[in-house]
């Protein structure tokens, strides 16, 4: 009788073991786990989505960004990436001395900008924002004007600091009216010229709850929606408008203090018809953290009244 006991009592602990074995083959958060990647912005073009991520470089006892490259993954299933060769960096910018921070690609008649945000070299102090060219949504990409398109000059008289020009996200309207929002501190918008490396009119300002940086906009039926990193450490909180030009209404938490991760970064699709929040944490073991990111993506849902239902975020991410 012992020895039967014993054997189903062993019995029961394999079956424990492979259940719990198939349940963590199943976390599909982080989405890329042979390397650090951060800052996530997604496209849709075609069949498939696109990631562009900025490269976390930084050695495990070094607590600053590193950061050389961006790099690109894509998918037709939201669930199995594909990784492309790199297709950018900061050194393909002459004017540019490094720093591959959050940047975002978006497609216009067949072409695709990459704007992107850089260290400028001594002639203009500070972070800078540039645009990149390509025929492919992989690459390669090209500087599409051979000089920055904001440089921290342009917007000192706002914060005093040298890193407000980040974090570039850019919309085009139905009737082909682009727009480009920045910020880190202060939220800037400015209209873009048809050609898409070029401005036209002043740099305009606004105003929101704690805003930190990271903005990134979507729109759902005649909303649209403008996300954002929220204090510090990041939240991300979000605001709502008929316009896109504003003026925007605040509308609460959209996300939390995402893992170790001091920062929180967003991007939000439509893909085959559901709505996805892709975002970065520090969950890679054991050196993951707010310096070696990793790319998340879990479901986006909407109340009734179209506001946005609060982010869960999960190991388990998006299933087959």
């Amino acid at each position: 009788m012992r020895k039967l006991t014993k054997l189903i009592l062993s019995g029961a602990l394999m079956l424990t073991s492979a259940v719990t074995l198939a349940q963590e083959e199943n976390f599909n958060n982080p989405i890329i786990t042979d390397k650090y990647t951060a800052d996530p912005a997604a496209l849709v073009y075609k069949d498939s989505v696109y990631i562009y991520a900025g490269h976390d470089q930084a050695p495990d006892d070094r607590d600053r960004y590193e950061m050389h490259e961006w790099l690109v993954y894509s998918s037709a299933d939201m669930v199995n990436w594909k990784e492309h060769p790199v297709p950018l960096k900061p050194t393909d910018f002459e004017w540019a001395t490094g720093a591959a921070w959050a940047a975002q690609v978006i497609e216009r008649d067949g072409k695709f900008y990459w704007y992107v945000t850089v260290q400028h070299e001594e002639t203009h102090h500070g972070k800078a924002i540039g645009v990149a060219v390509s025929d492919s949504p992989t690459g390669p990409f090209k500087d599409a004007r051979g000089s920055a398109m904001i440089t921290n000059d342009m917007t000192t008289e706002y914060t005093g600091i040298s890193w407000d020009d980040i974090d570039p996200t850019v919309w085009i309207e139905d009737n082909g009216d682009a727009y480009m929002y920045w910020g880190n501190t202060q939220l800037y918008w400015v209209k873009l010229k048809d050609n898409m490396i070029e401005f036209e009119g002043e740099i305009q300002t606004v105003d929101l709850p704690h805003f930190t940086e990271a903005p990134w906009i979507h729109k759902k039926d005649d909303w649209y929606y403008l996300s954002y990193a929220y204090k510090f450490p990041e939240k991300t909180a979000y605001a709502m408008s008929k316009s896109i030009e504003g003026p925007w209404e605040y509308k609460g938490i959209l996300n939390e203090v995402a893992g170790n991760s001091n920062t929180n970064h967003q991007s939000i699709i439509e893909f085959k018809d559901k709505w996805y929040f892709i975002y970065h944490n520090g969950s890679i073991p054991t050196h993951g953290g707010s310096f070696r990111r990793s790319v998340c993506i879990d479901r986006l849902y909407y109340n009734d009244d179209n506001t946005l239902k609060r982010v869960i975020m999960t190991s388990e991410g998006i299933q087959e």
